[in-house]
């Protein structure tokens, strides 16, 4: 049969010859080489991805603690040193943020986003929260993407340059916010804002629900023009910031109809008090 016709023809050739001819047309030492290399490419891959995430919660939780910060502005006799320690904090960001530019280096950034995407997130509300309080406007994604441009001046990353004139010259490194992390992060800012109109109007601040008002019912105007041709995460939060707008214009509605006969001390029990029963109508937690 022609199992035998194959034995036959195997035999026809001295058994050394076999082996180097199986040898030569399939090596294994060449196929484990190239399986060697991927696992280092793809181990390489995991921990770059994983120390961006690392990454990207601290920048998460530093700029939570400048959000924190950021809300004692109303409440603080001096504004001025809450808005400069503030300055202080959101530079420490940055420093991690310089980090996450130097680990992308050579890197497609959306192949590591969604590392990254939640720290850029917190801190686009956290810089967008302070510019509001000093400007009562909003940051644009040009600006902050301006402070996000890192050289290597005057800092450990010099230390290691050569004399000739080309290496003395300042590495630089810079990190992009997607439109989509900006429009997640200025959604959050509402509800800051809706934070800080409470704590305003407890403080005896009676003009500032109105121009939060104001400013709320320009963003919600804006996402309204997205719709749901947005990316899905921004839809999703369209609903939390229509909450944090309807709170508000209660707050403000209640200060233009009441806010005589309610002593100033009480307006934010009052407040607070229609806040959760806004959020029980609702089925907010």
């Amino acid at each position: 049969g022609s199992g035998g016709f194959r034995k036959r023809k195997h035999d026809n050739f001295p058994h050394g010859q076999r082996r180097e001819e199986k040898e030569n047309v399939n090596p294994p030492s060449a196929l484990m080489t190239s399986f060697k290399s991927f696992q280092l490419e793809l181990d390489t891959r995991h921990d770059k991805y994983e120390r961006l995430v690392k990454l990207s919660r601290d920048i998460t939780i530093e700029s939570k603690r400048t959000i924190f910060l950021l809300h004692r502005f109303t409440s603080a006799p001096n504004g001025e040193e809450i808005l400069s320690e503030s300055e202080v904090k959101l530079d420490a960001v940055r420093r991690k943020i310089k980090q996450v530019a130097q680990e992308l280096i050579g890197e497609d950034m959306y192949q590591f986003h969604r590392a990254i995407s939640p720290g850029l997130q917190e801190y686009v509300e956290a810089v967008s929260f302070q510019y509001f309080i000093k400007t009562r406007s909003l940051i644009s994604v040009e600006e902050i993407n301006k402070q996000l441009i890192f050289t290597a001046e005057d800092r450990e990353e010099t230390t290691n340059m050569t004399s000739n004139s080309h290496d003395k010259q300042a590495h630089t490194w810079s990190l992009k916010v997607t439109p989509v992390d900006y429009l997640l992060g200025v959604a959050d800012l509402t509800g800051e804002l809706m934070r800080l109109c409470i704590s305003s109007v407890g403080n005896g601040d009676i003009d500032t629900p109105f121009e939060l008002s104001h400013f709320l019912r320009q963003i919600y105007d804006g996402f309204t023009f997205i719709g749901n041709t947005g990316p899905y995460e921004v839809s999703k939060k369209l609903y939390t910031l229509k909450q944090s707008l309807a709170k508000v214009e209660n707050a403000c509605y209640t200060l233009k109809v009441r806010g005589s006969e309610i002593p100033k001390h009480m307006l934010a029990d009052v407040f607070s008090t229609k806040t959760e029963l806004i959020d029980q109508e609702e089925g907010l937690p």
